[in-house]
């Protein structure tokens, strides 16, 4: 039998409006199209490119470890590209961030001796920098997923951007149903953050928008409130710097390099 094909695109975060033409291929001209997105209009339209389209929702269950999910998502992509097949995945957003079983699936899928690659896509950051007018080479920016931020302590500069992704998950391995899934972990994540910024800094709460009518949340609100505020599964925390950087006068000698004003 000859080896399969797999290919991995994201399809962005507005419906079918920030999916690339090289994606958008892979996914019409796949014998086999499978995806996971976040909204009923581009399942809609992915069903309507490829009449082979196939949700990878239902691997997840209430109470179920999400690593079992994503080992069920791994395998049904894996089946058809073992028969020989040329098979797409779908994921929104970028499909190789925060999203485990694409990763996996190309990883797995090369050790079988099969074609396997992954497109990039628009992520949730991309989105986040454009919406909130933010510059990463400004000041430098942190990214950490909320929960590996508190479990490793992760070391990080406040006078840097810091952007934390998942704040509504934090501490949860487990599907669950609902909007937020443990307000326990916000509280963790404020307190951890007290310890270098003043309770009145300005933070904010963003959630991309998936609709092109719809403006994305960009609410800003001050640390102390953070613990009580309308947070979802969709929320991203960003901490802007605390202050202006200082230049080091040795290293701008060393670069030739003026002090700036």
């Amino acid at each position: 039998m000859r080896p399969g094909r797999l290919t991995i695109v994201g399809t962005g975060f507005v419906a079918a409006g920030q999916t690339t033409l090289e994606a958008l291929s892979y996914m019409q001209g796949a014998s086999k199209l499978f995806y996971l997105v976040s909204d009923p209009v581009t399942t809609h339209w992915l069903r309507g490119l490829n009449p082979t389209a196939e949700s990878l929702a239902d691997a997840y269950a209430n109470g179920r470890p999400r690593e079992k999910s994503y080992e069920q998502m791994v395998e049904r992509i894996l089946a058809p590209v073992r028969a020989g097949e040329e098979v797409c995945a779908a994921f929104y957003g970028h499909p190789g961030v925060f999203v485990d079983p694409s990763h996996e699936a190309v990883a797995r899928a090369r050790r079988e001796g099969h074609a396997a690659r992954m497109l990039p896509g628009i992520s949730a950051e991309d989105c986040l920098y454009a919406d909130l007018g933010l510059d990463p080479g400004e000041n430098g920016c942190q990214s950490f997923e909320a929960t590996d931020f508190l479990v490793h302590r992760r070391r990080f500069d406040p006078r840097s951007l810091l952007v934390l992704w998942q704040i509504g998950a934090i501490g949860v391995l487990t599907f669950r149903p609902g909007s937020l899934w443990s307000r326990k972990g916000l509280r963790v994540l404020v307190e951890e953050l007290s310890r270098r910024y003043r309770p009145n800094h300005e933070v904010l709460i963003y959630e991309a928008s998936p609709f092109p009518v719809c403006p994305p949340r960009m609410e800003r609100l001050p640390l102390s409130r953070l613990a009580r505020a309308a947070v979802t599964l969709a929320s991203t925390l960003v901490v802007p710097p605390t202050r202006e950087v200082r230049s080091d006068p040795d290293m701008l000698e060393k670069l030739g390099l003026e002090p700036s004003e």
